[in-house]
């Protein structure tokens, strides 16, 4: 068995045709072949690695170099995508000799995080990753949107084609980045096939001319509106977007969203009929997954008062005895001293770091071992907070 990194044509006939009998209807139309080609320029600063065995590829991986918000720092962060296996080579280790050598070179150049989209989720967990929360689609009526036509709103409205529009989307989800926890974003190489695809409108939010809110849609001939994520950083220039949907009374019979899952659409207006949905399930639809690579990552991450020894086992990246402090309001990792012990595994902490399991649950679903003052001080160091992986890879 050989791994190797693939040169960028070589994507064309090898792992293209593999992530393609994983992900899409097969066999392949002449046009979807043609396609690849179309698609090479967007994964030129992937890192792509394959199994060999005579010639032949057996498996490959992918990690896209990506940005992170975590706990308020913005960090780099590996985005794994297109891990697929030949049908005749499944189950005899090859994903996770991949795993092992993509997430090694990745974490040698910097990328102290890792997210992707699990085809299971329990085999993932095993890596160290945890789930994170999945977006929420919205569904409603645009009639139901009616009364914020007769609001009287600060701000303005702008509506365009994505590929003029682009550069401003961009640059506002950039802002997004530094702003909102979980929240990640595509390098430009990759970013920008939103842009050369233009197969979106663009309605854009902007109060005092500083954009605050974006979302990208489409059409379908069902009369239905497809939003993307619904992108906003305050309620005026939601209600702006909103109100712009509101126009489509006429047009459209249903409106559908992505919304984070902090987000309240019962709460948008009163007498809004409207149905929230994040659906997951074992054979698709599955919510993201993440994980640290690096212990040096929580180094200054914003944290309370605690202070407890983490024993951290059976990981590959993760390892030892370490003692976290954050009495000084930013998480450090102490040389020594007195404090409640408990051990962790990768998944565990990463669970804690990206804040969407508490204490207990961490210790009640054997990601790790936590005694009660443990689990107190922990949850000092760590609160709860909802991660939004917006970028979708």
């Amino acid at each position: 068995m050989l791994i190797r990194r693939l040169a960028a044509e070589e994507r064309l006939t090898t792992s293209f045709p593999l992530q393609a009998y994983a992900f899409e209807a097969s066999p392949l139309s002449g046009e979807r072949v043609e396609a690849f080609h179309r698609y090479l320029p967007y994964n030129r600063g992937n890192r792509t690695l394959v199994v060999e065995e005579d010639g032949e590829t057996q498996a490959a991986a992918s990690a896209i170099p990506m940005r992170q918000n975590l706990r308020g720092r913005v960090l780099p962060m590996a985005g794994v995508a297109g891990v697929a296996t030949h049908p005749l080579a499944r189950r005899r280790g090859h994903v996770r000799a991949l795993l092992h050598q993509l997430l090694d070179e990745m974490r040698d150049e910097g990328h102290q995080l890792t997210a992707l989209h699990p085809f299971r989720a329990g085999f993932y967990e095993r890596f160290g990753y945890v789930g994170l929360p999945r977006t929420r689609t919205v569904r409603f009526s645009p009639a139901d949107l009616d009364p914020l036509l007769r609001a009287e709103l600060p701000g303005e409205v702008t509506w365009e084609r994505i590929g003029a529009g682009y550069a401003g989307y961009r640059a506002f989800t950039e802002c997004c980045v530094r702003e909102r926890h979980g929240f990640a974003i595509f390098p430009e190489f990759r970013a920008v096939g939103l842009r050369d695809r233009d197969d979106r409108w663009l309605v854009t939010a902007r109060i005092d001319g500083t954009t605050m809110g974006a979302l990208t849609y489409r059409i379908d001939d069902d009369g239905e509106l497809l939003g993307d994520d619904l992108l906003t950083t305050d309620p005026y220039a939601r209600a702006l977007l909103l109100q712009f949907l509101a126009r489509h009374v006429d047009q459209v019979d249903r409106i559908s969203l992505q919304v984070p899952a902090d987000e309240l659409p019962e709460l948008w207006l009163t007498d809004l009929a409207v149905h929230v949905e994040a659906r997951v399930s074992r054979s698709g639809s599955l919510a993201p997954m993440a994980r640290l690579l690096a212990l040096d990552t929580l180094a200054g991450l914003p944290a309370g008062p605690g202070r407890v020894r983490v024993e951290l086992v059976g990981d590959r990246w993760l390892a030892g005895n370490h003692l976290l402090d954050g009495t000084t309001g930013q998480l450090e990792l102490a040389a020594g001293g007195p404090a409640p012990s408990a051990t962790l595994t990768a998944a565990g902490l990463s669970a804690l770091a990206y804040g969407v399991l508490d204490p207990v649950e961490v210790d009640v679903r054997g990601l790790g071992s936590i005694g009660p003052d443990a689990a107190a001080e922990l949850r000092r160091l760590f609160p709860r907070a909802l991660p939004y992986l917006f970028a979708d890879f």
